[in-house]
């Protein structure tokens, strides 16, 4: 599949630099049935069925983005992607001596075996906080950091001197705004280096409407990596490696999923991968009852070696057994899944999204769901002036009447 076949042209002016003031007031594209309509996103809930399963995820983007300066006056930007030691998130975040993590480092030619340090204030004190460069870890370097306040952790360091990631597309530096319009209203879980941009757009109106409504809001959890900004360059999808990211779902979801015959509406895509990742997690159990998993990986190229004729609700059914028999609250894991046309949706029935890059793995997902039927959206969205990416529009793909 050549990747040229998703290029599409997006003038610089058509991406959204800045959020409106109103979240909800967005516009929002309506594609049913290959018809395209638009309105304005806090309509929305007129949209979706009453009883329907809405899926949302709550990641909370960190302030990941650190700069120190060498002892020559080079500035060394690091970025922490994942942690490595500990391993899990929050007993990173809650560490109050050392914690070490890939990072991506900005002017690393700079930087060799020089030990970086820098003076902190937190609310509980002054800390000589240091980074100590390790080998390569994955797509980045490990890195470790030390501190010398043990009353101090460092989601604490994270927040005191910390940069909160934007995308960089929009060319420009953070601001103080962008703490708080570039994380979602319902954002609890920390871990994400980019916003579950589709998310931004409701608001407490919004979701209370939906509730009202008899709509069931639910929440997973996907860290969004920053994978998710990086382009397809090779020619075709199938040289293309996929990035992998932290998923977490609970058994409230799972259970709700049942009962809704497997189907939900998810809202982005970060809740997409996650929620067809756990079809091929069910899979796993379903395949080997006994499995004793803690942590459990989709690889990227799963669906389309495995042949299934298994249904959402039966595969969903024997994780819950799973779960039952391990004494298991939530399933943990990564996903490298890549949907691209070909892919054969089994949980997600509707897509809430934003509008996505050129040539982008979001864009293969948006057009495997509509079935090859992108360039229909995009160009309708080009020509009613959308405003696209991040901080742009959003879109409903595929819903559901209330007589459905």
């Amino acid at each position: 599949m050549d990747i040229k076949d998703f290029q599409y042209d997006l003038p610089d002016s058509r991406i959204a630099k800045y959020p409106l003031a109103d979240r909800d007031g967005s516009k929002l594209l309506l594609y049913r049935d290959g018809e395209v309509k638009e309105d304005v996103f806090r309509n929305i809930p007129k949209y979706i069925p009453s009883g329907s399963l809405m899926v949302f995820n709550n990641t909370r983007v960190i302030q990941a983005r650190l700069h120190f300066r060498k002892s020559t006056g080079a500035l060394i930007e690091i970025f922490c992607l994942e942690p490595l030691v500990p391993h899990d998130y929050q007993l990173s975040f809650s560490q109050n001596k050392r914690c070490s993590w890939t990072c991506l480092i900005g002017n690393a030619k700079k930087w060799k075996d020089e030990t970086l340090t820098q003076t902190v204030n937190t609310p509980h004190g002054e800390v000589h906080f240091s980074a100590i460069r390790g080998g390569v870890s994955g797509t980045g370097f490990e890195i470790t950091f030390e501190w010398d306040n043990d009353g101090v952790s460092f989601a604490e360091i994270l927040e005191a001197v910390g940069e909160l990631p934007i995308p960089p597309y929009l060319n420009r530096a953070t601001e103080a705004s962008d703490l708080e319009t570039y994380q979602t209203v319902y954002s609890k879980i920390k871990g994400s280096v980019a916003a579950p941009t589709a998310g931004l757009h409701f608001t407490q109106r919004v979701l209370e409407q939906l509730q009202k409504k008899g709509v069931i809001c639910n929440e997973i959890t996907l860290h969004v990596g920053a994978g998710t900004f990086k382009p397809v360059k090779t020619a075709t999808v199938e040289e293309h490696t996929m990035h992998a990211e932290w998923i977490s779902v609970g058994r409230e979801t799972i259970e709700l999923l049942v009962a809704h015959n497997g189907r939900c509406i998810a809202v982005g895509t970060t809740s997409v991968r996650t929620l067809e990742s756990l079809y091929y997690i069910g899979l796993q159990v379903l395949e080997n009852p006994d499995a004793d998993i803690e942590t459990f990986h989709v690889e990227q190229w799963t669906p389309y070696r495995t042949k299934t004729d298994k249904t959402s609700k039966e595969v969903l059914q024997a994780l819950l057994e799973w779960m039952d028999r391990k004494g298991r609250k939530s399933i943990f894991g990564t996903t490298q899944i890549i949907i691209m046309p070909g892919y054969d949706y089994h949980v997600v029935k509707t897509i809430v999204t934003n509008f996505h890059q050129p040539q982008s793995t979001l864009l293969l997902l948006v057009s495997a769901f509509v079935k090859g039927d992108w360039h229909r959206i995009y160009d309708y969205a080009l020509e009613h002036d959308f405003r696209f990416l991040s901080y742009g529009d959003s879109s409903l793909l595929n819903y559901e009447t209330e007589d459905e």
